[in-house]
């Protein structure tokens, strides 16, 4: 290894053409090197550099590494080369030796029949070094002909051209698919290799893919004398081509519609379920109530319909006729969909014996209780009970009377819709009542907008509960007689009951 103080080598792939198709890193790190390396042919161009173009400065220190020969020149091509990679890497190592980083450019990856590779191990013992990978030109080849190459469990062989034609063909036939690589010169004995495989038919040519001169066709029709060295023979999935044909084949599928109620907690994406998630994103259509839906985010191939919060059996009409048609239906609701929300209305309606056909799933969310026990600790830690104290869908006599039991019976009590505008007097009277059976001090949780922008978590003494104070967002968690409060200086008060009961 050369100094601490030696510049790093980098070899840098470029991809298949396209300057759009350089990774991130690797624009980046062209743009900063002061030295940037590419090889080049012998009339001086060099594809490496004109894909790299835009990144390259004005300051830039340039090593053209010019190919000497090809191999039509000489018989003696792999010697003649290897004498100049040795004084290639001597130049870059010069560079390298005086603290200057080096870039060198390489078309594809660097790794996969990619120059840059004998300068790698030639360097990489004395200096520093980095490979930034690549789009391959196989991949390339394959995106540009929209085809992929390799489905399930099938196998790709990469093979170059310039192996014998009997070695080709026998590898082409033992294969799932096939990329050949380096043909130009090889194209005729690489064509012939693929046809004696018994797979011409199959057979793609791809020619400079992802750029201007891009080409591509069926291989049989491609004439030789055309072909350049960078053309690839590509032989797609068959497994693909098979499921495509049976896919065009097959008459359209007729999907069943359903509705599945979702639960999605207390407030944002934090309190969903992957499960809801899922269901949320396969939906055609989202229903339910309008604010419920403004926590959903929006997607152009869902249709979204809004509704007041006092019309859930129309909601749940509505939703189910959607099914009937073949739609995936979502209806939200807040919290979970099975505690005063809509999964009971939407199963309500579809007990109808119009709606017997129709699937109606239900998928459970974290509850508005369960939100506002954790902010404070776990009063819900023995049992409990929840109740509503809305008297739109029941009398307040049966509210009082559901009340008094849970008290006589010393239940923790979750009280969801306490009050709203046209609802002032409940929580004054349920307040009353409780304080017959329960101590002044009782804890009392006062949770509002739990997870959302404007969350209020309180705990105040039963005697001291203020029924202004409570809307129709807000949830109350009454204690029983064996709830304990911790108060802690500089922080919220704790709040949790026993798991164990007195005897």
């Amino acid at each position: 290894m050369s100094t601490v103080d030696s510049g790093r080598l980098y070899g840098v792939g470029l991809g298949p053409g396209d300057p759009e198709l350089m990774t991130v890193k690797a624009a980046r790190l062209i743009a900063a090197a002061p030295v940037v390396a590419y090889h080049s042919a012998r009339h001086g161009r060099s594809i490496a550099r004109s894909i790299a173009a835009p990144y390259l400065r004005a300051d830039h220190i340039e090593e053209a590494l010019v190919y000497p020969v090809t191999t039509e020149d000489t018989a003696d091509y792999r010697g003649v080369i290897e004498e100049h990679y040795d004084a290639w890497a001597a130049r870059l190592a010069a560079h390298l030796d005086a603290g200057r980083d080096v870039v060198v450019l390489c078309e594809g990856d660097p790794m996969f029949y990619g120059s840059y590779m004998h300068m790698h191990k030639r360097l990489r013992q004395r200096y520093p070094t980095e490979v930034v990978p690549g789009v391959t030109s196989v991949a390339g080849a394959s995106a540009v002909l929209g085809r992929p190459l390799v489905e399930r469990d099938e196998v790709l062989t990469v093979l170059p051209g310039t192996l014998p034609a009997g070695v080709l063909a026998e590898r082409l036939a033992a294969t799932d698919s096939a990329a050949v690589m380096k043909l130009g010169r090889t194209f005729g004995k690489v064509r012939d290799a693929i046809e004696r495989a018994g797979r011409l038919d199959e057979a793609w040519y791809v020619e400079r893919a992802t750029t201007a001169g891009e080409r591509v066709a069926p291989l049989r029709d491609v004439d030789a004398d055309s072909v350049p060295y960078f053309s690839i023979a590509i032989l797609p999935s068959r497994v693909h081509d098979e499921t495509a044909a049976q896919l065009a084949a097959a008459p359209p599928a007729v999907r069943e519609g359903e509705v599945v109620v979702v639960g999605l907690g207390p407030a944002g994406r934090d309190w969903l379920t992957p499960e809801a998630q899922a269901a949320l994103a396969a939906a055609d259509d989202l229903v339910g109530y309008g604010p419920y839906l403004d926590r959903v985010p929006g997607n152009p191939r869902q249709r979204r319909h809004a509704s007041d919060n006092r019309v859930e059996a129309e909601r749940a009409e509505f939703a189910l006729a959607l099914a009937r048609e073949g739609r995936r239906v979502a209806v939200v609701s807040s919290g979970d969909p099975g505690v005063f929300a809509m999964a009971a209305a939407v199963l309500e309606v579809a007990a109808e014996p119009r709606w017997k056909d129709i699937a109606v799933r239900v998928l459970p969310g974290l509850t508005a209780a369960q939100a506002v026990a954790s902010r404070v600790g776990a009063p819900l830690g023995h049992d409990f009970c929840v109740l509503s104290l809305s008297d739109r869908l029941k009398p307040w006599d049966v509210i009082a009377g559901r009340l008094e039991a849970a008290a006589r019976a010393d239940l923790v009590i979750a009280v969801y819709n306490p009050g709203s505008k046209s609802r002032t007097w409940q929580v004054e009277a349920a307040k009353a009542l409780l304080l017959q059976h329960r101590a002044a001090d009782t804890p009392v949780v006062l949770g509002r907008d739990v997870g959302g922008p404007q969350e209020s978590v309180r705990v105040v003494r039963l005697a001291d509960l203020e029924p202004s104070e409570v809307d129709m967002r807000t949830l109350l968690i009454i204690g029983s007689s064996q709830t304990r409060r911790l108060d802690r200086d500089g922080a919220a008060p704790v709040v949790w009951t026993p798991r164990r009961y007195p005897a």
